[in-house]
C-alpha cells in the first residue's frame, strides 16, 4: 500500500536506478542489452539529479515508483515490477497534475505497448511523432498530451 509521495532524496538513488533498470528490463522488450547498459549509464550518472522527481513509498518508506519532471512535461514514470497493477503510476500522475497543472505531456516509447496503453487509459492523447528518441537513437516517440 502507498503511504506517501515524497521529493526525491540521494540515499534514494541507487533504489531508484534498480527501480528503472527492473522496469526497463520488463517493458522496453524492444531494446537491446547494450541499449539497456546505456541508458542505466545516464539515469545512473546524473539523470535523476536533473528532473524535478517524487517518490511514491510503500508503509516501510521504502520507493515503490517514480516520477521525474521538467515543468509540465513528465520526463519518467518507472514503478517496481513488484507494485505493478497497484494505481502507484496513477496516484504518481495525479500528483503531478496538481504540482503543475492538468497539461501534462509526456513522450513514450511506440514500441513501448503498455505504457502507451497506460497513458492513453488515463486520458493523454497522440500529438505528434519523432523517429528518433532524446538521444538520437532509433527508438520512435509518440508525443503525448493529457487532454481534462
Amino acid at each position: 500500500m502507498l503511504n506517501e509521495i515524497s521529493p526525491y532524496e540521494e540515499k534514494d538513488h541507487d533504489r531508484l536506478v534498480d527501480i528503472w533498470y527492473r522496469a526497463v528490463r520488463l517493458t522496453h522488450t524492444f531494446l537491446a542489452e547494450s541499449d539497456i547498459q546505456f541508458y542505466r549509464e545516464i539515469v545512473q550518472n546524473g539523470a535523476l539529479r536533473e528532473v524535478e522527481i517524487w517518490v511514491a513509498r510503500n508503509e516501510k518508506q521504502e520507493p515503490t515508483g517514480f516520477i521525474g519532471l521538467v515543468g509540465t512535461k513528465i520526463e519518467m514514470l518507472f514503478v517496481d515490477p513488484e507494485s505493478h497493477g497497484r494505481g502507484i503510476g496513477s496516484r504518481l500522475i495525479k500528483h503531478a497534475q496538481q504540482l503543475k497543472g492538468s497539461m501534462l505531456q509526456v513522450d513514450v516509447n511506440e514500441q513501448n505497448d503498455g505504457a502507451c496503453a497506460f497513458y492513453k487509459r488515463f486520458g493523454f492523447v497522440q500529438i505528434g511523432r519523432s523517429e528518433l528518441d532524446g538521444s538520437g537513437k532509433p527508438f520512435p516517440l509518440l508525443h503525448l498530451e493529457y487532454k481534462s
